[in-house]
């Protein structure tokens, strides 16, 4: 067993660190204020070579595990940028794994180099209003069309959908049966036409540089050779891309709890109040000391899912434990950061309150803690399902 980096591994994290020290507090302030997409920080990582960290080098990828995209995104979410930074940029790494895994040579030539090189730019669509997470509920349709198909329904909490020129699309190609749910469900990669897409932008509590959509879908056309694999396999191709999508979700947690941390220990060995920095009181000390703890099991928890994913073992439940672990351990740390700063925690101008508002979604999304708990029971405790 061993803990340490690779060498190669190290470069990574230190290559990015460079990257990310460009965009320093006051631009994620500033995208916090305005809404507008990082478009540099993602340019910049896309000239880095970044962007395919976990895709195929025959494409343009580095073809690395999601070790490295995990600690590369640790790294991303410690820099200040948090889910803004971290959301801008990891469509990329879990996205296309169902065109690399079930795409043809013809689509993958045609979709992964410009999503690499960042001259494209994805967005996702699978919940909707009326399902949740009750995905073999869905009821946007992809019906038959001459050499194609034409989309109708809606779509919610689909990012980047203002900034995005391509769609990853869950459809219903078929009825839904009660004695095979997840069926007649199929996957696109289509362009996004916005003149038969109606996008209306969701006002949230964080992460306001990376948009969150509704999308009503009205005719939007998308022709044959946009479906991946088999019509009816989607439900099964997206279900591919859950753990990596967990583990990132998890090593991302983890940054952002490490960079509060971070700043709350910094600000408690400078604050001086009855003659004393506030970091000598224990009552400032232990919960620092035991949010930094619980933040590095949840890193190692991440590793570990990381590890069985790239050897090809199963990894649903560590997955998951690591997702619940991190997300609880992050917001812990983010809540104790401001706590730390007392009345200026709740200012803008220290960030932990931006922090903590960003770290709320990982409890929400992109699946809730109570269901990676759910998970966690029935796999490997063996309960019944509760749901």
């Amino acid at each position: 067993m061993d803990f340490a980096l690779s060498d190669d591994q190290r470069a990574i994290v230190d290559g990015v660190g460079r990257i990310v020290a460009a965009f320093d507090d006051a631009y994620w302030l500033a995208r916090d204020r305005d809404g507008d997409f990082p478009h540099a920080f993602y340019d910049a990582m896309a000239a880095g070579g970044w962007l395919g960290i976990a895709l195929p080098e025959a494409h343009g990828g580095a073809g690395l595990g999601v070790t490295e995209a995990a600690l590369m995104m640790a790294r991303v979410a410690a820099s200040g940028g948090a889910m803004a930074a971290s959301s801008s940029i990891h469509m990329n790494i879990f996205g296309p794994r169902a065109i690399v895994a079930h795409g043809s040579e013809a689509q993958k030539r045609r979709w992964l180099p410009p999503l690499i090189a960042g001259r494209s730019k994805m967005c996702f669509a699978v919940t909707e209003p009326d399902a949740g997470l009750d995905t073999t509920r869905i009821a946007t349709r992809a019906e038959r069309d001459g050499a194609g198909y034409v989309v109708r329904g809606r779509k919610i909490w689909t990012s980047t959908a203002r900034v995005a020129d391509k769609i990853m699309l869950l459809a219903r190609t078929a009825p839904r049966r009660d004695d095979a749910p997840a069926s007649g469900l199929s996957l696109f990669f289509a362009d996004l036409d916005r003149a038969a897409a109606e996008i209306r932008e969701i006002d949230k509590m964080g992460r306001k540089a990376v948009d969150s959509n509704e999308i009503r879908f009205d005719g939007m056309r998308i022709p044959d050779g946009d479906l991946i694999g088999a019509e009816g396999e989607g439900f099964r191709y997206i279900l591919q891309s859950l753990n990596p999508e967990r583990i990132l979700v998890a090593a991302e947690a983890v940054g952002i709890g490490r960079d509060a941390i971070g700043r709350a220990a910094r600000y408690a060995g400078e604050r001086v109040v009855f003659g004393r920095p506030i970091g000598a009181n224990q009552g400032i000390q232990h919960p620092l000391a035991a949010a930094w703890s619980a933040l590095e099991a949840a890193h190692l928890a991440t590793m570990k899912a990381a590890w069985l994913y790239d050897r090809g073992e199963p990894c649903g439940v560590e997955a998951n434990a690591a997702k619940f672990l991190a997300v609880e351990a992050g917001f812990e740390a983010c809540k104790q950061a401001v706590a730390t700063h007392g009345g200026m925690g709740y200012a803008r101008e220290f960030h932990v309150e931006r922090l903590m508002r960003e770290i709320v979604m990982l409890q929400l999304a992109p699946v809730s803690q109570h269901l990676a708990l759910n998970h966690i029971a029935e796999r490997a405790l063996g309960l019944p399902k509760s749901y």
